[in-house]
C-alpha cells in the first residue's frame, strides 16, 4: 500500500466538528489554482453524445463513431483506445441490448468503478489524500426511500452488466458502493451549467461544506480545478459548497441533511444574513401575515418539486405545458413574494431553459433580463449561476443582434469566469474570442 500523498500547499485534518478535512499551509490569493484531480472515474451524459468525446469530453463537431455500438463518440483513435477499457463494458451490452439500453448514469458510473477497483491495486492520481474506499457512505442514516432507490440501482447494475462483469461484489458491498456514489459523486458541467456527465473525484471531496465557500471547483475536460474564490490563509480551512447557494437558510439546511446527512453551521447559516433579501416580499398596503408568507413558501416548494418531475417524464411537446405552469406559478407567488424573492427567480428560471428549449429568443431574454440583478445580489461573488446567466444572455443578445448589450453581458461573464475556470481555460478563450468577433 502505498503512503498517502499529499496536495502541495494543503494538508488533511481533522476538522473540529465535522470530521476530516482539507486545509492550507499556505497562502492562496484570489483565482489561484488550489489544487487539480483527475477524475477517479467518469461517464457522459446520454444525452451529450456526438456533441463531446466520451474520453475527454471535448466539444466539437467533428467526433467519429464507434464501429460497433454506433453511440459513442471520439475526437480521435488516441481517445478511443483511452476509453477503451470503461467503453468496452457497455458496448457489447449496448449492441445486444439495443434500444432497452437504459441504465441510469449512476449505475453507469458504478459500473465503471467496479472494472477500475479490479485493475487498480494502488494509490490513483485523484486518490492523494483521500482513497475512494474511505468514502463516508451513511448507510445508518438512509430512509426507505433512498434504500428503495439504491435497491433499484442494484437490480438495474445486475440486469445490464451481470454478463459483463463476473463476479460482481456481494448485495452489502453494492448497497455501500451505491450510498458512497450518491454522498460524494460530481456533475460535470459546461460554462452555461448545463450538465455533461457524472464523475468521482475523491480528493475533491474531501473538503468540507460552506455556504460561504471560499474555493469553487471548475471542470477542465475530466478534471476537476479547486480555484480560490477568497483569500486563503495558511492553516484556515478549505471549503467547497456541495449545494446551489441561491436559497434561504432553511433550504439550504434541509437540502444539506436530506443528501448529505449533516446540519450546517457555517457563518451564513446561523447570520442569516441574506435571508431577509432572498425572501424580499412584495410592497403591500397591507404587509401579508406571518401565516401567509408560510403558505406561499409551502406552495412554492411544492410547486419546484412538481416542475422537477414533470420536466423529467414530458417530452417537447408539452413545453407549452411547463412554460404555463412556471407562468402560472409567479402569478400566484407574485400576490405576496417581489420579484426578487428567491423562488420567484426559481421559476423565472425554469421558464427561460423551456423558453430556450423552444427557441423563443425574445421570451428567454426577457426572463434573463429579469433575472441576472437579484442573481448578482443573491450569490457569492465568483458564482458561476452568475457568469452562465451573464453568458446565456450575452450570447441571447448577439443572436438578436443587439451588439452593445450582448458584449457588456459576456464582459461580465469573462470577468467571474477569469477567477472561477483560470485565465487558461478554453471556455474562457471562447468568450474571448465572442467577444473579439463584435469588434
Amino acid at each position: 500500500m502505498i503512503r498517502a500523498a499529499s496536495i502541495e500547499g494543503t494538508e488533511r485534518f481533522l476538522s473540529p466538528d465535522r470530521g476530516r478535512g482539507l486545509r492550507a499551509v499556505r497562502h492562496f490569493s484570489v483565482g489561484e489554482l488550489v489544487f487539480a484531480c483527475p477524475a477517479y472515474s467518469y461517464v457522459l451524459t446520454v444525452n451529450e453524445r456526438g456533441a463531446h468525446c466520451e474520453n475527454c469530453f471535448s466539444r466539437r463537431d467533428d467526433l467519429f463513431k464507434c464501429g460497433k455500438c454506433k453511440q459513442a463518440y471520439y475526437c480521435n483513435v488516441d481517445c478511443q483506445r483511452g476509453d477503451w477499457p470503461m467503453h468496452k463494458l457497455e458496448c457489447v451490452a449496448m449492441c445486444g441490448y439495443g434500444e432497452n439500453w437504459c441504465p441510469s448514469e449512476t449505475v453507469r458510473l458504478v459500473a465503471r468503478i467496479i472494472m477500475k477497483q479490479r485493475v487498480t491495486t494502488e494509490r490513483t492520481p485523484s486518490e492523494r489524500v483521500l482513497l475512494l474506499r474511505e468514502f463516508e457512505s451513511h448507510l445508518d442514516k438512509m430512509d426507505s426511500e433512498k434504500d428503495e432507490m439504491n435497491q433499484a440501482d442494484i437490480a438495474a447494475l445486475h440486469h445490464f452488466y451481470s454478463r459483463h462483469i463476473s463476479d460482481i461484489p456481494d448485495e452489502q458491498a453494492l448497497t455501500e458502493l451505491f450510498a458512497q456514489v450518491n454522498c460524494n459523486g460530481f456533475t460535470i458541467e459546461d460554462e452555461e451549467l448545463s450538465h455533461l456527465g457524472s464523475a468521482v473525484f475523491p480528493d475533491v471531496a474531501l473538503m468540507n461544506h460552506s455556504c460561504s465557500p471560499n474555493v469553487i471547483v471548475t471542470y477542465k475536460g475530466t478534471v476537476a480545478e479547486v480555484r480560490a474564490v477568497k483569500e486563503i490563509n495558511p492553516g484556515e480551512e478549505i471549503f467547497n459548497s456541495y449545494i446551489d447557494l441561491l436559497y434561504p437558510t432553511e433550504d439550504r439546511k434541509e437540502r444539506l441533511l436530506d443528501s448529505y446527512f449533516f446540519t450546517c453551521q457555517c457563518t451564513e447559516c446561523t447570520t442569516k444574513s441574506k435571508d431577509k433579501e432572498k425572501m424580499e416580499i412584495r410592497k403591500l398596503s397591507s404587509p401579508p401575515e406571518p401565516e401567509e408568507i408560510k403558505s406561499m413558501v409551502r406552495y412554492a416548494k411544492n410547486v419546484i418539486e412538481e416542475f422537477r418531475r414533470a420536466k423529467h417524464y414530458k417530452n417537447i411537446l408539452f413545453s407549452c405545458e411547463l412554460l404555463e405552469m412556471c407562468e402560472l406559478s409567479q402569478e400566484k407567488m407574485g400576490a405576496i413574494f417581489a420579484d426578487t424573492n428567491v423562488y420567484m427567480l426559481h421559476m423565472m428560471y425554469q421558464a427561460m431553459g423551456v423558453c430556450l428549449y423552444m427557441q423563443d429568443w425574445d421570451g428567454a431574454m426577457s426572463y434573463g433580463e429579469k433575472i441576472i440583478q437579484p442573481y448578482s445580489v443573491h450569490y457569492p461573488a465568483y458564482s458561476l449561476n452568475v457568469a452562465s446567466m451573464y453568458l446565456k444572455l450575452g450570447r441571447l443578445y448577439l443572436g438578436l443582434e443587439k451588439k452593445t448589450q450582448g458584449v457588456k453581458a459576456l464582459k461580465k461573464a469573462l470577468a467571474i469566469m477569469e477567477v472561477a475556470h483560470g485565465e487558461d481555460h478554453h471556455y474562457v478563450a471562447e468568450v474571448k474570442r465572442e467577444i473579439e468577433d463584435q469588434k
